[in-house]
């Protein structure tokens, strides 16, 4: 039902307040790339793990090493999870992570934990397309403004069951890593890093919207692991997401995860992250 409100006399005025930053991130204590760089200098690849199309796998970082979401075989984008690896209850929190950096996350930025913990998980140390930028439709690559497509969703727009949904593809390998059933591990699968996935909001309706991904077989992100992390990755099943995201027809290719081991004096005085200082008063 459409309903059309009368402007009042002040719109222009109102419409006119400048914005004001949420969350001003000049006191974020920001990582010192510098050592970062010379630590990926001296890496080695320890385990590699790879990710079927519309399949999810999971995989171990420990604290200090670095990994890698690779293309491999064609245009593809996968939705990651973070967990802390000795607490799955600690994981991935999208929205805030959104709220102290960007809609679209680059070299430099850092994957946070959700609360009361709110840490930073891992570091992003090296992006191949960080060079896209936002293109004539507003549209950036790696996003955290989407959630993850899934079976509920798609039942309800479609009327129909879809089983390689990205949440079900990372419940499926949670639930195979950690031992917990289906439905005990559900509830752990949360809200993504949409990796190489082109992204943006229409200028008209300001619908979220996807269009096809710029990468490429050779291009990866790499992260530094600033806790011992499980990490979740699941190979979309809409591919490089050019046309639709749960999809059997959609060219889609594995993604390969690489885990490298750096020279650990380099990082002798790097300041692993705590959780929260922050306690609540007593009620």
């Amino acid at each position: 039902m459409n309903i059309t409100v009368e402007a009042p006399d002040d719109a222009a005025e109102r419409r006119a307040v400048k914005p004001v930053i949420c969350y001003p991130n000049e006191t974020l204590p920001p990582p010192d790339m510098a050592v970062l760089k010379r630590a990926r200098a001296t890496m080695v690849k320890v385990d590699e793990v790879i990710v079927p199309p519309r399949e999810g796998e999971t995989f171990d970082v420990p604290k200090g090493h670095f990994f890698r979401i690779v293309s491999i075989d064609g245009p593809q984008v996968g939705d990651l999870n973070l967990w802390n690896a000795n607490d799955l209850t600690e994981r991935f929190f999208s929205g805030k992570t959104r709220a102290l950096h960007a809609t679209h996350v680059t070299e430099g930025h850092r994957l946070w934990s959700n609360l009361p913990n709110l840490r930073p998980m891992a570091t992003i140390t090296h992006d191949t397309l960080g060079w896209y930028g936002f293109d004539q439709y507003g549209g950036g690559v790696h996003d955290v403004i989407g959630t993850r497509c899934d079976p509920y969703t798609h039942r309800l727009l479609s009327g129909g069951d879809y089983h390689h949904c990205c949440h079900s593809n990372l419940t499926r390998a949670l639930s195979k890593a950690s031992g917990l059933s289906f439905r005990d591990a559900e509830p752990l699968v949360h809200d993504v890093l949409n990796v190489f996935m082109c992204t943006g909001f229409t200028r008209d309706t300001q619908q979220y919207f996807m269009k096809a991904s710029p990468v490429r077989p050779g291009d990866f992100i790499e992260f530094f692991a600033e806790i011992d992390l499980m990490g979740g990755l699941s190979a979309c099943p809409g591919g490089d997401c050019s046309v639709e995201h749960s999809s059997d027809t959609a060219a889609c290719y594995p993604l390969k995860v690489e885990i490298y081991k750096p020279d650990m004096t380099v990082l002798k005085d790097w300041p692993f992250p705590n959780r929260s200082e922050y306690l609540p008063p007593e009620t």
